[in-house]
């Protein structure tokens, strides 16, 4: 989806998926190149205006992973609110952040963490990065800036750190 804002300041609301895949020797994060950036990044992308977030992270996790939602768990917090008067409740997002897309535009974005015990069942959708990649701990803390987005690389370690271990 292009930016739906476009003027300086403006910013888009976004999503991600942090995905960790739990059922090999060691525990494996997903990134895929980004075509337009060049860089490793979790998968996911813009919120459409006729979406929740959680509506546009099951599509964009489909779309980029080959993933379905029903083939992940989502990472939650084990204390939580769990019923809100009426509200519809969204999980609970590993992190929610804006920052720069350039020196001119922003993203809001909602990320959430989830967990993968097998291949994807789908495929990549036609259009979206193929060029997928399982990383370690140890071989996510090697990349360079240049190579993944600041951001993305400590929302990775933080998920292995915390939510990994102690989150339901």
């Amino acid at each position: 989806m292009p930016h739906t804002h476009t003027q300086p300041g403006q910013h888009d609301h976004t999503v991600t998926a942090y995905i960790i895949r739990t059922d090999g020797d060691e525990p494996r994060a997903l990134l895929h190149m980004h075509k337009k950036l060049a860089k490793l990044l979790a998968v996911g992308g813009h919120i459409e205006l006729d979406e929740t977030p959680w509506e546009a992270i099951v599509h964009e996790i489909s779309e980029e992973s080959g993933y379905n939602i029903s083939d992940l768990t989502i990472l939650q917090p084990k204390e939580r609110i769990t019923e809100l008067g009426g509200a519809i409740l969204h999980p609970y997002p590993l992190v929610i952040n804006t920052h720069h897309v350039d020196d001119q535009h922003l993203h809001t974005d909602i990320s959430y963490g989830f967990i993968a015990q097998s291949d994807p069942k789908e495929s990549v959708q036609e259009g979206e990065s193929l060029d997928l990649r399982w990383y370690t701990y140890a071989d996510l803390l090697k990349l360079q800036d240049h190579e993944m987005s600041q951001n993305a690389k400590q929302a990775y370690e933080f998920m292995f750190k915390v939510p990994l271990t102690s989150w339901d």
